[in-house]
């Protein structure tokens, strides 16, 4: 199976002190060879920020 389920963290949140908000993803490891980038809505923010991929 070529899809592995990634986990994407919030970027910005950390600067601003506030909790860090986590979705989980898949991306298809064969054509996309680099980290996931997505822009997603952090609802401790209140606004749509960038997540990147992060270990898991």
């Amino acid at each position: 199976m070529p899809r592995e389920h990634v986990i994407i963290e919030c970027t910005e949140a950390r600067k601003e002190g506030k909790p860090a908000s986590r979705y989980m993803t898949t991306r298809n490891k064969k054509l996309q060879l680099e980290k996931v980038e997505k822009m997603k809505y952090n609802r401790f923010l209140k606004r749509r920020t960038l997540h990147k991929e992060i270990k898991g």
